[in-house]
Parts: structure tokens; C-alpha cells; sequence
């Protein structure tokens, strides 16, 4: 176990426990599900609010020969002494304004993506200062309409460019990629549509001389429900975690896999109160008896959503409680209907749901979200917990 410790030795506030076995398992499950191919783990956000670098380091453990981040600070943390992530692993960042590290990111081997013919001058300009040729990979706009290539003359003029740059010795194409609008929608026809487009882009690159060392475009639902799209390498993210990316066809239990955070928090405070009490900002919650309250010491400054208040599930003593009123920005609290647990006593918000507990995914619908921000915007405030850090292959 490694936990941040409280100041004194003193008992933790509020804890998230990461279950690093869960995270390998969940691995396993999905490169069985995409045989033959490569595995990025995408470990973007500090790991989805999980922990960038055991998960990544997890994650290798388990298979992964790729991990991806979005910005290029998250993916040069990875290559810094200490992140524990061996240095053969590659490395993929996407999320680059004008500006950006380049430099430092091909000192450091990592594969930049590219979108744009801005992108493409500023990297090239940086591997002339690095003395060194940049790996990059050309993202094509498929359909989704975020970042990337857009088919047609942009493509054509971004491919061109590449090539003379890498003729140049300044890069090495080294993939080309894509992203999926509604893959957690199966039969969306945009999904067709984007294949389609992508496999297109793809064919006119390599005719014209890239010879990519992966093609991409499938994210966890396409991993786990499209194997026509995954190519050379796939790409989950929240998946690997143990939450479902498409909760309508099916749970996390479904794809087989196994949610890797709990989180709970020590009840501050057990008090009677008389009914008509009201609780929390703006007496939304009145107790409509005598009962008890007891006080979650989790607020929105710690990543609990305030859309949860008066909806988010708790359990307490083996008994589901529901926040009572307003969720505040350090605190929240339930009604316990008059049972007495000792102050100190566990609240759990959310976990695999094995002990009866809430998911993530109850809290996305009592929320109004998805589980990916459930679990992403836990705060640094609340201390990650490692356990089962040994590798268990």
C-alpha cells in the first residue's frame, strides 16, 4: 500500500482507493478483445483522476506497449525519473497549442500529433534545434470534427509537407489516427461513415510514401464492441479502469471488467435532530421526522458534483443513503433515518460495487453526467491509496 499520509499519523479525512490488480485484469480483458494488435493505455488526466504513472506503470505490467496522455506535459511527467515507466514504453501526446514544448518532446522521444500545417512548421523547426527528427503521427478529422486533418486538400497539402520534412530527416511519420464521434452508439451511422473515411485517408497517405508504424482509431467502445476498427493498436482509456464507456449495452460486469477506485470518507459528525430541521444551504432538505444526520466530510472542492445534491447515493453501515440537501464545497449530509453509527464510521460514495456499494455510474446518473467526470474531477485534496502494486501478471 501507498497512501499520502495525514499530517501526525492521523486518520485519513477521505481516501481513493485505486486497486492496481483491477487495472492490470481490466488490461488483460480488453487486449483479448483486440488480438494481435498493440495496446495504448491512455492515461490522460492523471489516469482518468486515478493516478497517471501507477496506472501507466500498471497498465505496461499488464501488456501495454503504448501509453497516450493529451497534453505534453502529462506525457513528458511520464518520461521524468521517478515516474517508474520504463523507457522502451512508447509514448503519445495529442493536445498541442501553437507554442508548445516540441523541443523538449522530441528530446525525449515521445510521438507528437499533428493536425495542421502549423503544427507540422513548429515541429520541424524544433527537430532542426534538437538535431534530432521528430516522430510524429497525422491526425486525420474524420467525422468527428474536433482536432485533426480535414479530408481533401488539407490532407493532401499536410501528407506533402510531411514527407518532404521527413525526406529532410527532420520526422518519421510514424502513425496515422483518427477518433470516434459515437462509438458507444453501435449502429450509429457515423461509425460506418468514419471507417470509411479513415481507411480513405489512410490508403491516400500511404500511396504517396508514409509507411506508419500503427494506424488507429478505436477507443474503448471500439475496442470492446468493433473489432473491424482496430487495426494496428488500440486506444482505451476508460475502460481500463473498469468502467463501462456505453453503460446502455452493457455494465462494466458485461465487458468484464472491474472498477479500480473506491472512494469513501470518515462521517465527521452523528447528531440527532427534530423533524422540520433544515439542512445544508438553502433548506432544500427538511428532515420530515426526528432522525439523525451524519456529516460527509467530500465537497465540490474535492470533485463530489453539487448537480448530485439531494440524488447521490451513500453507503453507510451496509444501508444506501441518499445527500440530504445541498452539496457544499467541503461537505455534504445524510440522513440516517436514526440509526447511530460512531463518528469515524465509513461513508462510501462509490466503488466497484461488490460490497453493495454505489458506482461511479450511479453517481453519473444521480448527477446528470457520465462516469468518465465522475471519476476525473476527484480532487488532489482527496489522497490516492495504492494497493495490489505488485505485479501480478
Amino acid at each position: 500500500m501507498n497512501e499520502t499520509d495525514a499530517p501526525g499519523g492521523a486518520a485519513l479525512r477521505a481516501r481513493a482507493e485505486i486497486d492496481l490488480a483491477a487495472v492490470r485484469a481490466n488490461v488483460r480483458t480488453l487486449r483479448q478483445r483486440a488480438p494481435g494488435t498493440a495496446l495504448m493505455a491512455v492515461v490522460k488526466a492523471d489516469g482518468y483522476g486515478h493516478g497517471a504513472a501507477p496506472c501507466a506503470r500498471a497498465a505496461v505490467e499488464a501488456g501495454a506497449t503504448w501509453l497516450g496522455t493529451a497534453t505534453p506535459q502529462e506525457a513528458l511527467a511520464l518520461r521524468a525519473p521517478g515516474s517508474g515507466v520504463p523507457a522502451g514504453v512508447r509514448i503519445m501526446c495529442w493536445l498541442w497549442t501553437p507554442g508548445g514544448p516540441w523541443r523538449e518532446a522530441i528530446e525525449a522521444d515521445l510521438d507528437v500529433s499533428l493536425g495542421g500545417r502549423w503544427a507540422l512548421d513548429e515541429v520541424t523547426r524544433a527537430a532542426r534545434l534538437a538535431g534530432r527528427p521528430a516522430r510524429v503521427q497525422l491526425k486525420a478529422d474524420t467525422g468527428l470534427g474536433r482536432g485533426g486533418c480535414q479530408p481533401g486538400d488539407d490532407w493532401t497539402e499536410l501528407v506533402a509537407a510531411a514527407l518532404r520534412a521527413e525526406a529532410e530527416g527532420l520526422l518519421r511519420v510514424t502513425g496515422l489516427w483518427s477518433h470516434f464521434a459515437c462509438a458507444d452508439e453501435p449502429g450509429h451511422p457515423s461509425i460506418a461513415a468514419q471507417l470509411t473515411r479513415f481507411r480513405e485517408m489512410v490508403a491516400y497517405a500511404e500511396a504517396q510514401g508514409v509507411r506508419p508504424e500503427v494506424r488507429h482509431i478505436a477507443n474503448s467502445p471500439a475496442t470492446l464492441t468493433l473489432p473491424e476498427s482496430h487495426f494496428d493498436l488500440v486506444r482505451p482509456g476508460i475502460a481500463m479502469y473498469g468502467i463501462s464507456p456505453s453503460p446502455e449495452i452493457g455494465t462494466s460486469a458485461d465487458f468484464g471488467l472491474r472498477p479500480a477506485m473506491t472512494l469513501s470518507a470518515s462521517l465527521a459528525l452523528v447528531k440527532h435532530v427534530p423533524g422540520g430541521h433544515g439542512v445544508s444551504y438553502g433548506h432544500h432538505y427538511v428532515t420530515p421526522g426526528a432522525t439523525t444526520l451524519g456529516l460527509v466530510p467530500l465537497g465540490y472542492a474535492d470533485g463530489v458534483p453539487r448537480h448530485a445534491s439531494s440524488a447521490g447515493p451513500v453507503l453507510v453501515e451496509g444501508k444506501w443513503r441518499t445527500v440530504a440537501g445541498r452539496v457544499a464545497m467541503d461537505q455534504f449530509v445524510v440522513d440516517l433515518g436514526g440509526d447511530e453509527p460512531e463518528p469515524g464510521a465509513e461513508a462510501v460514495l462509490f466503488g466497484p460495487g461488490e460490497r453493495g456499494e454505489p458506482t461511479a455510474e450511479d453517481w453519473a446518473q444521480a448527477a446528470g453526467t457520465i462516469a468518465y467526470e465522475i471519476v476525473t474531477r476527484i480532487g488532489a485534496r482527496v489522497p490516492r491509496v495504492y494497493v495490489n502494486e505488485g505485479s501480478g501478471r
